[in-house]
């Protein structure tokens, strides 16, 4: 099962969510593969030594006949790897512009691979580019993390209505897992509307789940650490674990319903 967390706005804790998303889900005996699609590899440094990486996600792009398996790296936690991202992945948007197959390369690179995870976790730029599209027509899910702001819902359109685009034709089975709200602050008024206002907006589509912000969570990639390990009894260790629990019911009740419905 695919899953991508988007939004084209940055600071709003993406990824954040998809490292420490991606380990909760491991701790949890699921085999998981993180991608990292951010030219600034902020996903890849919380892992990897970039001294290690010699080839990661812009190869997976532009190098069709090397073996995945030659991208992909283990980290320090059990049951999840990654492909890391390095500088050059800036260059990939100007590489696949005019290419007929563009939007699909990601999808096909990982159809091989795919059923060896029981979750691909994708982090993507902050941008709705071609190495979005890419991530969007590659996944079965999408997760939106949304900032506790004033301007929360800022572009917020542009995303929705690239995905429906990409739901019209090249990955109709593209579905919104959920919204998530981040850098919540409980102490003020502020906080507590822009909640109110994204859940009246998208209504059941939020978590429940809500990610506070936390020191610990900003300083955790530093030490090239998941929250669990990092600050292990933090809230922020606390409510990454609340997510992955509703992630995974979430897309374990939609494939279970699926089945039902085509015995």
């Amino acid at each position: 099962m695919i899953i991508t967390i988007a939004n084209q706005k940055g600071g709003v804790g993406k990824t954040t969510t998809a490292i420490n998303l991606a380990a909760a889900c491991a701790s949890r005996r699921r085999r998981v593969l993180l991608i990292d699609l951010d030219p600034q590899s902020n996903t890849s440094l919380s892992f990897l030594d970039p001294l290690r990486v010699s080839a990661g996600s812009y190869e997976m792009f532009v190098e069709a006949d090397l073996p995945l398996s030659e991208l992909i790296y283990e980290t320090n936690i059990p049951d999840l790897d990654l492909i890391p991202a390095r500088i050059n992945l800036a260059k990939l948007e100007a590489k696949l512009l005019g290419d007929f197959d563009a939007a699909f390369r990601l999808r096909d690179r990982l159809a091989d691979i795919k059923d060896h995870y029981d979750l691909i976790i994708i982090d993507t730029p902050p941008t709705l580019g071609m190495i979005t599209v890419n991530s969007l027509v590659a996944a079965k899910y999408v997760l939106i993390p949304i900032q506790s702001s004033y301007f929360a819902l800022e572009g917020t359109d542009d995303l929705l209505e690239t995905i429906e685009k990409v739901r019209s034709r090249p990955n109709p089975e593209l579905e919104l897992l959920g919204v998530l709200i981040t850098l919540f602050d409980r102490r003020t008024a502020l906080s507590k509307d822009v909640d109110a206002h994204i859940r009246k907006v998208f209504g059941d589509k939020t978590f429940k789940t809500i990610i506070t912000r936390s020191v610990r969570l900003e300083e955790a990639p530093a030490h090239k650490l998941p929250i669990f390990d990092y600050a292990p009894r933090s809230s922020g260790a606390e409510e990454y674990q609340n997510l992955a629990k509703e992630v995974l019911k979430r897309v374990e009740k939609r494939v279970a319903t699926r089945r039902a419905n085509a015995a």
